[in-house]
């Protein structure tokens, strides 16, 4: 089959978004700024300074960070970072953290004064962190997304320095070129081995983490809760995978997953029904992959017009994307793929994001619940909302256009209220 006009695009895109993390992203991006900035100062900080944008407050505020025992916040992820950071390992910084290193970020943040500092401005995702020790300084800051370190410096010496709209060169492709008929043919037409070291990843780490969450015993156990109130149909399974992969994830879990977005419950939204439904139907393994490969790029599709942070859900986004890889998994195409996206905004597009914590596992459960309606609702009847209703287009890209806009313009006031509201103020 010829191959799309974008092929090696998307190929470039899902090896940009497709990557290993270990925690909540954005706490584990400060841990990377923290790491980054300690290894410059190149002694033991006697201060820190933590400059973020309300995102990342309201994201990291929550959430436990993984390899610290127990231990939640920024000033935690910080200390972390400092204190036994990998800062060569990317997002998997705290992943080779040892029980005496647990003890040692204990007694920084004792020694160590960490101040957080809400950034001015209106960049979304924004971190600085500063160290100092002595008369000597260091800094990492991080803009846009999550490993896009765009100044390193210590004292006057800039060490490291890029334009923040291209950072370390990670993400250089332009997401532009994504629309959901190229997707389907890019799936249809995919070489699989172009993709199946990415995707083999993400169903090993994702299934691994998600397998941990319903042994149980992680936040507040809503895939665990889902399968003794539901049963076992596949349905139930799917919704349940998802949310116990975000149980464990969200309380700590030390589990790496294959982040979609930059977020990590995203990257599990998306992947794991998509996984359990093959398994369901005993499909082949390339079946899989190429289903994979639509559920990721119509994930990042949506989320490219929001925007990495925002106060709209992105499990919206990526239940939508489970749904679209269901779809092709079971023999549809772009019509039917196009129509049960359609449907699940139409559903599911209210959804606020208030942090990363515990109920994000419940969130997830109902995204994905929503994009299975969506699908059955134009597979069983042809069923649809049409355009002129509500926020619903006609043309599945004018749809998803306008979620965007309402994520990332019409959502500004509700984000910063949520935040207010977290906050106490």
């Amino acid at each position: 089959m010829e191959r799309t006009s974008h092929y090696e695009d998307y190929v470039k895109i899902l090896e940009e978004e497709l990557i290993p993390a270990m925690g909540c992203t954005e706490p584990i991006a400060i841990a990377l700024a923290a790491a980054k900035a300690r290894e410059a100062l190149g002694t033991e900080p006697e201060q820190c300074r933590v400059e973020v944008s309300g995102n990342i407050i309201k994201n990291v505020k929550a959430v436990t960070v993984p390899n610290t025992g127990g231990l939640k916040g920024i000033e935690a992820s910080a200390a972390a970072g400092m204190a036994a950071g990998r800062p060569e390992l990317g997002l998997e910084v705290l992943s080779q953290v040892t029980p005496e290193e647990i003890e040692a970020m204990k007694a920084l943040m004792e020694r160590c004064a960490i101040r957080v500092v809400p950034a001015l401005g209106d960049r979304v995702f924004f971190i600085n962190v500063t160290v100092m020790a002595g008369e000597h300084t260091a800094c990492c800051e991080i803009v846009d997304f999550h490993t896009n370190i765009v100044r390193i410096q210590r004292d006057t010496e800039v060490l490291f320095q890029a334009e923040a709209s291209a950072g370390d060169g990670e993400e250089q492709t332009d997401r532009s070129v994504l629309s959901v008929e190229e997707i389907v043919a890019f799936a249809d037409c995919l070489d699989t081995a172009d993709v199946a070291e990415l995707l083999d990843r993400q169903i090993a780490y994702n299934t691994a983490i998600s397998e941990a969450g319903m042994k149980g015993g992680w936040g507040a156990e809503v895939g665990r809760t889902l399968r003794s109130l539901y049963g076992d149909d596949v349905a139930v399974r799917a919704k349940a995978a998802a949310a116990a992969g975000s149980d464990a994830r969200m309380s700590g879990c030390e589990l790496p997953v294959v982040i979609v977005s930059g977020s990590g419950n995203q990257g599990m939204t998306t992947s794991l029904p998509v996984i359990e439904y093959a398994r369901d139907m005993g499909a082949s393994h390339e079946e899989l992959l190429r289903a994979l490969t639509v559920a990721n790029l119509v994930t990042i599709h949506q989320k490219t017009g929001i925007g990495r942070l925002s106060a709209f859900c992105g499990a919206v986004s990526a239940g939508c994307g489970a749904a679209a890889g269901i779809a092709y998994l079971k023999g549809g195409r772009y019509q039917i793929i196009a129509h049960t996206i359609a449907n699940t905004l139409a559903i599911c597009s209210g959804m606020i994001c208030d942090g990363a914590k515990p109920s994000c596992a419940a969130k997830i459960a109902a995204a994905v619940d929503a994009g299975l309606m969506g699908y059955h609702m134009y597979v069983n009847g042809g069923h649809e909302f049409v355009g002129g209703e509500g926020i619903i287009k006609k043309g599945v890209e004018n749809t998803i256009d306008n979620v965007g806009r309402l994520a990332r313009l019409g959502m500004r006031g509700t984000d910063q209220e949520i935040l207010d509201i977290m906050v106490g103020r």
